[in-house]
């Protein structure tokens, strides 16, 4: 007989799930989705392209010539002035000097570069006639400004206030919903747009601290430094940290439950981890997904990061990815109020 009790408990929690078919549907159907988009996506594919640029001048056309019957290398000629901002910019693994001596110049600490280094030189020591006759100099790229960490530090503070607009504003939104609190405010004068505007702005506290430790962090562990505006540098980190706030009250303005919001939050934010250019440059993704790439909100954030603190560039030479920002949050915001579910 006492084992009536746990047989009605345990029947009720199997049940539970089927009144919110979403929950079933993140929970079992999406990680199978996923593992075979990724498969597909994934399978039999080609090496990667080692993207290398050549500095015009004597022997250029020649190591062009020769880099060009190598499937796996995609070279481009470029001008001496242009060079160090492509490869600042991770734009290229490697920067080839030609002339008597053959300059390779890369930076150390990314793995990808020290492998076009080994790839393009037995490519170009081949068509030279394999007799290794090319004399080879290596220059490293060390300054500050042109390292990997310079690249990649703007890209991890825009991937925190992604991570924090989403999961700081819409998952603690859910909480409320589940624990009823957000019902007890429908009894008060409080509008929609009130509470969400609220919830947004909040974000901009824990902005700061999110920039400034590490930015603080990158300067006086790698000697990172912002070459632009700190000023400039925390208005983009204001319009982002705004844009994605509502874009994340908007991914919970309906769910009821954790695991819907969190399946949510995770389809929203795996298409910008991956495609917009935190861990290395969303240049390399073919130009037929670029216009895609390009109107995600954390690739125009994590652009107008990294022209402003490696570059040196004006606020107002970003006004367009601002722009960008600011329509993702407009919209977002108003769908937002129009869609927002107290209970």
């Amino acid at each position: 007989m006492r084992a009536r009790p746990f047989t009605q408990l345990f029947l009720a929690r199997i049940k539970e799930p089927l009144r919110e078919p979403e929950v079933l549907f993140w929970i079992f159907v999406f990680p199978v989705l996923l593992a075979v988009g990724l498969g597909i996506a994934f399978r039999n594919k080609p090496p990667e392209e080692i993207a290398v640029g050549v500095v015009s001048g004597d022997r250029s056309a020649k190591v062009m010539a020769a880099l060009d019957g190598d499937s796996e290398i995609k070279a481009e000629l470029i001008d001496e002035d242009e060079a160090a901002s492509r490869i600042r910019l991770g734009h290229v693994d490697l920067l080839i000097v030609p002339g008597k001596k053959m300059t390779y110049r890369f930076d150390p600490t990314r793995p990808a570069s020290l492998v076009a280094r080994a790839r393009v030189d037995d490519t170009l020591q081949r068509a030279w006639g394999r007799s290794d006759t090319i004399e080879v100099v290596e220059e490293h790229v060390t300054e500050p400004g042109a390292r990997y960490i310079d690249f990649l530090i703007p890209g991890l503070i825009g991937l925190n206030l992604m991570s924090g607009g989403l999961w700081g504003v819409g998952f603690a939104v859910v909480d409320m919903r589940t624990r009823k609190l957000i019902k007890r405010l429908v009894a008060s004068p409080m509008r929609r747009s009130e509470f969400i505007g609220a919830m947004m702005t909040s974000r901009l506290v824990f902005m700061l601290f999110e920039v400034v430790l590490l930015l603080v962090a990158g300067h006086f562990i790698f000697d990172v430094a912002v070459r632009g505006s700190i000023l400039a540098t925390f208005v983009i980190g204001v319009v982002g940290a705004l844009a994605f706030g509502a874009i994340g009250i908007l991914v919970a303005s309906r769910a009821e439950k954790i695991e819907t919001v969190s399946g949510l939050m995770n389809l929203v934010m795996l298409p910008m981890f991956v495609f917009s250019g935190v861990f290395f440059s969303s240049d390399r993704f073919p130009d037929v997904i670029q216009p895609f790439v390009q109107a995600l909100p954390l690739t125009m954030l994590n652009d107008a990061f990294r022209a402003v603190i490696i570059e040196g560039a004006s606020l107002g030479s970003q006004l367009s990815e601002l722009a960008g920002l600011v329509v993702w949050g407009g919209v977002s915001f108003l769908l937002a109020v129009k869609w927002f579910r107290w209970s």
